[in-house]
């Protein structure tokens, strides 16, 4: 079966995929994201990891509003997003997201799970929805699980029928949302694979993850958070050999032996 391509610009275009300004989050009283700013460029992969609570889930989550931020603005594919549904909808047709426990509808057919999107958002016919679905589970190395159901996969399996899934509506962007917590170490490998297959295609990428070497090996920029902030971002090398804030040397210290 031929492969399915993925739209991607050149990570020099200088085109902007998601911008972040001043971005500041509240659960009622708790501050959660403080002041966040962050720019993405079209075909940058970007890896984000800090300890529990840090806020990172909640970042990513805010890009495609499935948190919402009470100050500062947020601006996908040049998509301001705002209170307006018909913006946030638009949003979400262009941004792909893959969750910590994969949240595939456990009554329907990988198959189904794939096409069920494209077909009622995208409008595309049924048809072209199982040619796109097929090329993308064979992307996946999976194509032979099409007709089973999600109880019947292990996780692994069902992390990539997720990736699957996403990638079906043709996002410009993915998001990970720690994508192999939920997994048993032998499980990480084939997920992690898959990843770097997509980065290696050039798709614009926002992974928060405690796997640092898929961090070295694809990211473009790794991000280190704590207490709502931003506190360091550098290229790979630089980051993990010369960390220059205390609290990305103790955190780093503690994951890394």
């Amino acid at each position: 079966m031929a492969s399915m391509s993925l739209a991607a610009s050149p990570r020099d275009s200088g085109e902007s995929a998601v911008q972040i300004k001043d971005m500041n989050k509240w659960f009622g009283e708790f501050h959660v994201l403080k002041d966040v700013n962050l720019e993405v460029r079209r075909g940058e992969r970007i890896v984000i990891c800090g300890p529990s609570g840090s806020g990172k889930s909640t970042m990513i989550r805010c890009i495609n509003r499935l948190e919402e931020f009470q100050k500062g603005s947020v601006t996908v594919d040049g998509i301001p997003l705002t209170n307006d549904l018909k913006r946030i909808d638009e949003v979400r047709r262009e941004v792909g997201m893959v969750f910590q426990h994969f949240n595939l509808f456990p009554h329907l057919t990988v198959l189904e799970n794939c096409t069920l999107a494209p077909i009622w958002v995208r409008k595309m016919p049924k048809k072209e929805a199982e040619e796109r679905a097929m090329a993308f589970l064979d992307r996946v190395k999976i194509p032979h699980q099409a007709k089973k159901y999600p109880g019947q996969l292990s996780g692994g399996q069902q992390q990539r029928v997720a990736i699957a899934r996403a990638l079906c509506m043709n996002p410009k962007i993915m998001l990970f949302d720690e994508p192999t917590s939920a997994l048993d170490p032998e499980m990480v490998k084939e997920v992690l694979d898959t990843m770097v297959s997509l980065a290696n295609d050039g798709m614009t990428m926002l992974c928060v993850t405690h796997e640092m070497g898929f961090a070295r090996q694809v990211a473009d920029r790794v991000i280190f958070m704590d207490a709502g902030q931003i506190v360091e971002m550098n290229e790979p090398n630089a980051f993990f050999s010369h960390p220059q804030h205390e609290r990305t040397k103790q955190f780093l210290s503690q994951i890394l032996h």
